[in-house]
């Protein structure tokens, strides 16, 4: 991505009357030409052969002549007119500028707008990305932002971005400085999105401007343009991010949710019953045929609820497997289910639980169907005792699990969204090591 200075040029705007519009021919070729910040201008270019000439010589003497140089089309044409930040502005001046890096050239567009009250600026354009640019006066203070390189102009901080040299590759119209194809500067640019602050330097003179990310399409409204703006491509180095300041908002409603969700669940906990309803030890011994057997029924009182079957075992060095079924008296219906547990050496565990979710109430009974290993005599030799604990109207945390990943996943969505949309603008050609944090583009 190219640095994005604008031309040099004076900031004041012309005192007294509006300055008139001078018409001339050019001494090269004949074409007419016509000056419109007569006062202010130093250079012209002629658009017929692109001949720069001086303005301020009453035989407009040939500066520079056109070398076979490649016509580029400016999408705003010269003389164009239009209300820009509520002031009448017409453009004047038309530059591309290039600067080349790794044998690769990348060029932007200046047009030079003018207004004899208000002075100049510019509206420049590098991939469909807008900024709108003034001169000024105040030179910047050297600064750091989180140890990176910045600079500080009127209490913001803007963060280097780029450095580069520039040359001036095609020209056409008026300007109010000594125009010349093939002109070479070195830009330097801070950022503080949409906020870039640019300087020229050319031998021992340093100018600053300041310019504004802007939509291409207020452009278009404000000169009346046809058609529409080209759309941006990737990211620009000023460009606000559509993120920025909405993090912070997402994150705080989400520990609101998530603290709403936390008390929510301490409330129904607190108001559930835990209550216990059947509590009996059994043994079982590999090898035994037919194991399975029925427990005694008990009650499940209350509401349609979750039952918790707790399995404690004092397995060691084998394992177990449980079929289980919880059955309704009255109506039959059947709750089926298999537990396995385990315990080796770093590894298993010999308990477990299990909540079974929404029994109504009722009287039950468990169906209980052990199974272990027997592949060896010492597990044939083992003798396994194992607790069931069933609990009624145990609390689950696993709804309010899934309602806080849900409530999380937004902010993280658009946390990863922000970062990827950081790298891509400082990858675009910024200083890598300088990148700053996703939240950048709040006044520093």
């Amino acid at each position: 991505m190219p640095a994005e200075s604008p031309a040099r040029g004076p900031s004041g705007a012309a005192s007294g009357s509006v300055a008139g519009v001078k018409a001339l021919n050019c001494p090269n070729c004949g074409a007419a030409l016509t000056i419109r910040a007569f006062q202010h201008t130093l250079s012209v270019v002629c658009a017929q052969c692109l001949s720069v000439l001086d303005a301020k010589d009453p035989n407009l003497q040939i500066l520079q002549q056109f070398e076979g140089r490649q016509r580029v089309a400016a999408l705003i044409p010269l003389g164009s007119r239009g209300k820009w930040r509520n002031d009448p502005y017409e453009v004047i001046g038309f530059q591309v500028r290039t600067i080349t890096d790794a044998g690769a050239q990348y060029s932007w567009h200046e047009y030079l707008l003018f207004n004899p009250y208000k002075g100049f600026r510019y509206l420049t354009v590098y991939d469909g990305h807008w900024n709108d640019v003034k001169p000024v006066s105040a030179v910047p203070e050297p600064a750091s932002s989180r140890g990176k390189s910045a600079v500080n102009l009127l209490g913001r901080t803007y963060v280097h971005f780029q450095t580069a040299s520039a040359e001036t590759t095609f020209v056409m119209g008026e300007f109010p400085w000594r125009v010349k194809v093939g002109e070479l500067v070195a830009c330097t640019d801070y950022i503080a999105p949409p906020y870039i602050l640019s300087s020229e330097t050319v031998e021992t003179e340093t100018t600053w401007s300041l310019g504004e990310y802007v939509d291409g399409a207020r452009i278009w409204e404000a000169f009346q343009l046809p058609g529409r703006p080209p759309r941006p491509a990737g990211v620009f180095a000023n460009q606000p991010s559509p993120y920025a300041g909405k993090l912070k908002q997402l994150w705080f409603l989400c520990g609101i949710l998530l603290l709403l969700l936390a008390n929510l669940a301490l409330l129904f906990s607190g108001f559930a019953r835990k209550e216990q309803v059947f509590d009996h030890q059994y043994t079982f011994s590999p090898g035994v045929r037919d194991a399975s057997f029925v427990t005694p029924s008990f009650d499940l009182a209350g509401r349609t609820s979750d039952v918790e079957l707790s399995i404690r075992t004092n397995l060691r060095s084998n394992w177990a497997y449980f079929n289980f079924a919880l059955i309704n008296e009255a109506t039959g219906q059947a709750y089926d289910f298999g537990r396995e547990v385990s315990n080796y050496p770093g590894e298993g565990s010999p308990n477990d639980d299990v909540l079974i979710p929404s029994v109504p109430p009722g009287r039950y009974y468990l169906r209980v169907e052990p199974e272990m290993s027997s592949g060896s005599s010492a597990a044939r030799n083992s003798r396994m005792t194992y607790e069931l604990i069933l609990r009624r109207d145990v609390p689950s945390l696993a709804f309010y699990w899934i309602c806080a990943l849900l409530i999380v996943a937004p902010p993280v969505f658009v946390t990863f969204r922000a970062v990827g949309f950081e790298k891509s603008r400082w990858q675009e050609g910024g200083d890598i090591a300088a990148e700053p944090d996703s939240e950048s583009g709040e006044d520093g």
